[in-house]
């Protein structure tokens, strides 16, 4: 389907109109060159939105934490979810916008789940289909098959919460800004000014991970948005602080079984 950008805002910014409204993104480089990102600031949309990235990292920021999709991983969105985006390389994948009244069953918050051919099959044959229109029953049984995909999707743990507490705040907005800061959490807590038990008890209450959990999940959203900008494995490694690059691949290959030169060949990330 084609159209133009003012069409297809309109569209998917509609109650009315189709159930689904697929689309695909062929290696469109976003933001300037040198940079390698560009963020796209607080919106929402009225139809949930599903979407696929097959080059770049995606990193989403809701009212609740931050997510990442890195290539072959999938996001949704629900409606009426306000979100920020920064993509990080050149852009490719494929999604499709889902009416807020239909009874998809999918979670009502924000998360990174896993793809398959099907899926994505399923939403090329759909983005084929005339936007204006109302789907047919062939379609609608396409659709059907689809949400089923996405519902039994395996969940992937590439969500970031974030604190509520305003020292704990603190600290966590300090960790993104400064990942290669090694303070332990004795130090952090003296930092803002509670003790160590509170800030250990208090971290896994608010984000339901411990501290040494949320600042690895916190490298780790660092470290494929550097990946995908093109930056060399070793320096990635230092830039968050590892004490070896062995220590970073040894990470990143516990989170996605292989090291991030063999990942990001099967999946290239910038163009």
């Amino acid at each position: 389907m084609t159209a133009s950008s003012e069409q297809t805002h309109a569209l998917i910014e509609q109650a009315g109109g189709p159930a689904l409204i697929a689309y695909r993104l062929e290696r469109e480089v976003i933001g300037d060159a040198d940079e390698g990102s560009q963020a796209f600031d607080w919106h929402h949309h009225l139809r949930g939105q599903f979407f696929c990235v097959e080059s770049g990292v995606v990193h989403v920021h809701t009212e609740h934490g931050a997510w990442m999709l890195p290539p072959q991983r999938a996001g949704w969105m629900p409606p009426g979810e306000r979100h920020m985006v920064t993509v990080s390389g050149a852009m490719s994948g494929w999604g499709a916008f889902i009416a807020p009244d239909i009874d998809h069953g999918l979670p009502e918050v924000a998360c990174v789940m896993g793809t398959t051919e099907l899926m994505r099959a399923l939403v090329r044959r759909a983005s084929e289909w005339t936007w204006e229109q109302q789907l047919e029953p062939e379609q609608e049984r396409l659709m059907a098959v689809l949400l089923d995909e996405m519902r039994r999707a395996p969940r992937q743990s590439l969500y970031l919460p974030m604190p509520q507490d305003r020292r704990l705040l603190r600290i966590a907005q300090a960790v993104l800004e400064q990942p290669h800061d090694n303070r332990g959490l004795t130090e952090w807590a003296t930092w803002a000014g509670l003790s160590a038990r509170s800030l250990s008890r208090l971290f896994r209450a608010e984000t339901a991970l411990s501290f040494a959990q949320w600042r690895q999940q916190a490298r780790l959203s660092r470290g494929l948005e550097h990946l995908a900008e093109g930056m060399p494995v070793a320096a990635v490694a230092d830039a968050l602080g590892y004490v070896s690059v062995s220590a970073f691949v040894a990470m990143f290959r516990r989170n996605f079984g292989q090291p991030p030169a063999r990942y990001f060949a099967q999946h290239p990330a910038a163009g």
